[in-house]
């Protein structure tokens, strides 16, 4: 069940001096017209289409906008989606009874609650509840433990789009240093164990590390999601490694950064020094346009493979290499 290529879609060139840019868009792009071409023949052949159910709870901005972005990417690639919204005050059993039907629907193969969820509400009850197989998350207990042992399972969108641009980089990533500085259930852990479960030597440093520009210097591919602007220095960089940027933050834009109204322009970061950093490695993502744009597209490759399998659909030409 788990897409791990890329087909082949090309990376950004890069200016002589400096690290090659790793185009996110240009993958994610070429993912889902991966997915796209899989699921008209799924159509075609097998006379089904995926379906992925969203559930939003409340009206988080960030989330409405998370969740219109999925809904249309999903009816782009030929998808089914749906979506079902819960007050800001629905209660746990109102979520759960909704959360049991869709797992009972034959026409749904991903289940996807937004979070984050109102403080009311415990995710991992919430989860949990979500059948495992249609877990498009990757974050049920049960998928968990599969990636944690190396089995197939559905792999988290985010660490699985960071797999896939390491592997087209680097096709046999045996035997390289790898840090992941974070160590989230969403991001960092499960980006360590598919790291490891492609053999590599791995390092988990967090906020309770000490000397992490140390560790980060051994390392051939260094990713970092924690959510704090510009930590990683040129100087924590092994001259030629890979830095996967999977931070996201905004800060107040250079200059004179007041708009009419009032308000702080902003601009989007990473965790990583970027401008410094691309000087001294390899390649590198930047940020936007880099992990990010992959995660939705992992998502609809899982819904795919999801549905193959709930299907018991053993077609090669629908499968991820």
């Amino acid at each position: 069940m788990q897409p791990n290529g890329l087909g082949t879609d090309p990376q950004a060139g890069n200016a002589p001096g400096l690290a090659q840019i790793i185009d996110g868009k240009a993958h994610a792009e070429g993912l889902r017209r991966e997915v796209r071409d899989k699921v008209a023949r799924m159509k075609a052949v097998h006379g089904v289409t995926p379906g992925l159910a969203v559930v939003l709870v409340g009206n988080d901005p960030a989330s409405e906008v998370y969740v219109r972005s999925k809904a249309r990417q999903a009816i782009d690639a030929g998808m089914r989606s749906l979506e079902f919204r819960l007050p800001e005050d629905a209660h746990a059993d109102e979520l759960l009874a909704l959360i049991e039907r869709l797992n009972g629907d034959t026409e749904v193969h991903g289940i996807l609650v937004q979070l984050p969820l109102p403080p009311h509400l415990r995710p991992t009850l919430v989860i949990n509840a979500i059948d495992p197989m249609k877990d498009v998350d990757g974050f049920h207990i049960s998928n968990v433990g599969m990636v944690g042992t190396g089995q197939d399972a559905i792999v988290p969108c985010t660490p699985l789009g960071c797999m896939m641009m390491l592997r087209h980089l680097h096709p046999d990533l045996r035997g390289k240093t790898a840090l992941v500085i974070g160590h989230s259930n969403v991001v960092g852990k499960p980006m360590a164990r598919l790291l490891l479960n492609a053999d590599c030597t791995v390092m988990i440093a967090h906020k309770s590390s000490t000397d992490i520009p140390t560790l980060a210097r051994l390392a051939d591919i260094v990713v970092v999601a924690v959510g704090v602007p510009g930590l990683v220095k040129a100087d924590w960089i092994k001259p030629g490694a890979t830095v996967i940027d999977v931070g996201i933050s905004r800060v107040p834009a250079p200059g004179n950064g007041v708009q009419e109204d009032g308000s702080v322009r902003t601009r989007i970061v990473g965790d990583v020094d970027f401008e410094n950093v691309r000087h001294v490695a390899g390649a590198i993502t930047p940020v936007p346009g880099g992990v990010g744009p992959m995660t939705i597209a992992c998502l609809l490759a899982n819904t795919l493979s999801a549905c193959c399998h709930l299907h018991g659909i053993a077609d090669a030409s629908l499968q991820f290499e």
